[in-house]
């Protein structure tokens, strides 16, 4: 079954990121759960992340993001709750504010091949995200960079595909690109936010708008793959 922030939306979508304090994220969580529902994939309301970011010899998605370009592709593998039978490839595309995912699963050995260096099999796909990823690995020499480990807490709400989800504990492994091995120690990244990130359709609910509304907060472009960059 496909995380429900996996699924493969058919537009663009609003994305808004908002560096909190943890009692800020301790206030969200509680009014949060009184009005949003937890998504039924989080277990006891919460999952662990892991994604594995490629990038050129350049720097090239790792320097648009720096320098504030506001067309920028990227892509990624992720695994949740360290379960290898859920492996999806990502290809995010963001345009300013507005971001749009393409999702496909990857068996294990499919990951480990793309981690390995052996791409020949892609060719053989019918996949368009997995073709696509080949097409940029041949002509930008795409490679693994980083590993970026967190914590994520996700509440849904139907009217406006809304998401909200509270993101913390952001990790990195120093040196290590093997993301399936469970021995790839991660580390905390040194003074890291907490991150509220809302996701909506066309519209944002009144009651939502309300309880994520900024105050004094202000939003961010904060990056957990600049970020942990900063350690490789």
């Amino acid at each position: 079954m496909v995380h429900r922030e996996e699924e493969c939306c058919l537009q663009f979508r609003h994305e808004v990121k908002h560096e909190i304090s943890r009692l800020d994220l301790l206030i969200l969580r509680q009014r949060l759960c009184a009005v949003m529902t937890l998504d039924g994939h989080a277990k006891d309301g919460r999952y662990e992340i892991r994604s594995l970011y490629f990038d050129n010899l350049d720097d090239k998605a790792l320097r648009e993001k720096l320098d504030g370009v506001k067309i920028r592709e990227k892509y990624r593998i992720r695994i949740y709750n360290s379960d290898p039978s859920a492996i999806y490839l990502e290809r995010k595309y963001k345009h300013g504010a507005l971001g749009y995912k393409e999702i496909t699963r990857l068996t294990g050995k499919q990951a480990r091949r793309i981690v390995d260096g052996d791409i020949r099999w892609m060719t053989e796909s019918a996949d368009e995200v997995i073709l696509g990823f080949y097409a940029r690995i041949r002509s930008e020499g795409l490679r693994p960079k980083v590993i970026v480990d967190y914590t994520r807490e996700p509440f849904v709400f139907g009217p406006g595909n809304v998401r909200v989800t509270l993101d913390y504990n952001i990790r990195t492994a120093l040196c290590c690109t093997d993301f399936l091995n469970p021995g790839c120690v991660t580390v905390p990244i040194w003074d890291s936010p907490c991150i509220l990130e809302v996701k909506w359709d066309n519209f944002l609910p009144d009651v939502v708008r309300d309880i994520v509304q900024p105050g004094d907060r202000h939003s961010t472009a904060f990056s957990k793959y600049a970020a942990c960059r900063m350690y490789d």
